[in-house]
């Protein structure tokens, strides 16, 4: 099978297409025909190693797995002995596991119960390969942060793959969304459910001090002050993009004395939340946002599109 390896740590050009050997399923697997995929924040930073501890868990001096791709979209060609949730043809979407990756290669095999789930009918493997990481990640934030009915939201970064989904998940919750955004993706991000809209680029964010009962920080690009500033007292700041080296800032620049509650660490991949965007696609209540669709010959210009802090919604990998 063709499959995109990254065999060193680095820019986009340390990715070539080369011909692996197609995994055999174990008992409990099944085996899955890759149809699309998607080059997502967590893929890039993983071939960049950034930030630096990825180094310690992926390999110091290179990717110890270096088929990247965190998510997939695709259908079962073959079956372990143990397998009964799936028989081969199902069509199916979700994560790979963030520690397992795999995703960027034509065949993967998976556990059955991994958190992946079946795909509606209607649904194409584009658009199933682009629901997953921003999705799933913006559900695991919202849903700890308790957003409810009638709560006013601000969600940074709200044209990108979490931030893009976000505004629609807190919308469908109820929640009564504003979203910040550079001028060309205004547009874009009401037609998402925004009730309003702030433009970075024009508009005085901080002018809205103390205005949100929740502030989720998807991008990593807003200073955690502000994030206070904007949030009410006894209000939630989500900060599910923050890095390290962020982390330790805001431990030892607090909150100012505000009553905030901070929500962040790692997003929890589960095939329930699959299963439930899923239904909330069918219903019509979410849409997936892709900025654009590059086969697999053209990996690496996905990966630079990924990264360059442009890309509306996600950039998408196909297969065939």
């Amino acid at each position: 099978m063709k499959a995109a390896l990254a065999t060193a740590y680095g820019g986009p050009d340390v990715i070539r297409i080369a011909e692996v050997p197609t995994p055999s399923p174990k008992k409990n697997e099944v085996l899955i025909r890759v149809h699309a995929s998607a080059v997502n924040a967590a893929d890039w930073r993983l071939r960049r190693a950034n930030p630096w501890f990825v180094r310690l868990v992926f390999g110091l001096f290179k990717p110890r797995r270096s088929i990247l791709g965190v998510v997939f979209a695709g259908e079962v060609v073959g079956t372990g002995a143990d397998v009964t949730k799936y028989k081969k043809g199902d069509r199916l979407f979700g994560w790979t596991s963030i520690m397992g990756l795999g995703g960027h290669a034509q065949f993967i095999a998976l556990p059955e119960n991994g958190a992946f789930a079946p795909m509606p009918s209607e649904m194409s493997f584009t658009d199933a390969a682009a629901i997953p990481f921003g999705f799933g990640t913006a559900r695991h934030f919202l849903s700890k942060a308790n957003v409810s009915k009638g709560q006013r939201v601000l969600i940074y970064g709200a044209s990108g793959a979490v931030g893009s989904a976000a505004v629609q998940l807190a919308r469908s919750l109820g929640a009564i969304v504003t979203g910040v955004c550079s001028t060309r993706n205004v547009e874009l991000v009401r037609s998402l459910g925004a009730s309003e809209v702030i433009d970075y680029t024009k508009d005085d964010l901080l002018a809205h001090r103390d205005q949100f009962d929740v502030v989720f920080e998807t991008v990593g690009k807003l200073p955690f002050k502000d994030c206070v500033s904007l949030v009410k007292s006894k209000g939630i700041v989500i900060t599910g993009s923050e890095m390290p080296a962020q982390m330790m800032v805001r431990a030892f620049a607090g909150k100012g004395g505000k009553n905030v509650t901070v929500v962040g660490g790692t997003a929890v991949e589960s095939a329930d939340d699959m299963r439930h965007l899923a239904e909330l696609w069918q219903r019509q209540e979410i849409r997936a946002v892709i900025d654009s669709t590059y086969p697999l010959a053209r990996i690496t210009e996905a990966h630079a599109r990924a990264e360059s802090w442009r890309k509306t919604g996600s950039v998408v990998v196909t297969m065939a």
